[in-house]
């Protein structure tokens, strides 16, 4: 059974373009009680950028084919040198226990063959921490089932999670890179590359290991990729795609009209 150590873990941060929320979110890595590798990798290399991975020390590793946001967290997950990586947003938050959480769960002897391990999570709206909403409560009680016994190992039980929406968050996911192989991301969806990517990843053998301590923080803002993706119907037109691989077309379009409500609470 494999027993992982921080030295068998990354931070892999993409950032874009000239984001004031990225030093933050370095600096809440620099700041785990358990330290690992953190590097930046980016597919907009600029001065801002150069300049805070500078004078924090890190690596910066630049994507020369850049497409969606599933090309670039490709770029970070492959560049990663550990068999551990968690794809770090550039305008989220961690806290301190984090990782020593995840390497906790990873190494329980009942998770020794997990995909993915996946934290819960908190909101950070207007500099305040949000622990409870609507959108968060269906959420925890969407991925209550996989704590019971045998349930993280269940495909036939996250398959079914996954079909009334995607209720795990993308920063919060450590992946094992060992058994998820390389490019693991989906890459011909412009917002719901992440959520085609766990339905796809639901299909392997393996565990899918829900941690259910807010442990990182999603920044919740009008100038972020989801809230625009939400305002140009971009995400609900994806979403609705996945739930119709998952469901015949009548019950399909059903639960992405629920689904689409739920995600009101997402905009600003």
């Amino acid at each position: 059974m494999a027993h992982y150590t921080p030295s068998d873990h990354s931070f892999a941060v993409c950032a874009y373009k000239e984001n004031p929320y990225l030093e933050q979110t370095i600096e809440s890595l620099e700041a785990q009680w358990t330290k690992s590798r953190v590097f930046v990798s980016t597919s907009t290399p600029n001065d801002y950028i150069r300049d805070i991975c500078e004078r924090h020390g890190l690596p910066l590793t630049v994507n020369p084919a850049p497409h969606l946001a599933g090309d670039d967290w490709n770029w970070a997950y492959d560049a990663a040198e550990t068999p551990l990586v968690t794809i770090v947003h550039q305008d989220d938050i961690y806290d301190p226990t984090f990782l020593s959480e995840t390497l906790r769960a990873l190494n329980a002897r009942k998770h020794a063959d997990a995909l993915i391990a996946f934290t819960d999570y908190w909101e950070l709206r207007d500099g305040e921490r949000v622990y409870k909403n609507r959108l968060l409560g269906l959420k925890r009680a969407m991925l209550s089932p996989l704590g019971l016994p045998g349930g993280a190992n269940a495909r036939w039980l996250r398959r079914r999670i996954l079909a009334f929406g995607d209720p795990i968050c993308c920063p919060a996911v450590t992946f094992n890179k060992e058994l998820c192989g390389p490019a693991v991301f989906d890459t011909s969806m412009v917002n719901s590359c992440d959520y085609k990517t766990w339905v796809d990843l639901s299909a392997h053998e393996g565990a899918f290991v829900y941690i259910p301590q807010p442990l990182m923080g999603h920044r919740i803002y009008a100038e972020s990729a989801t809230t625009a993706n939400l305002a140009s119907n971009v995400r609900q037109q994806e979403d609705a795609q996945i739930f119709a691989s998952l469901w015949p077309a009548w019950i399909a379009r059903r639960v992405a009209h629920a689904y689409e409500k739920s995600g009101e609470s997402n905009e600003v």
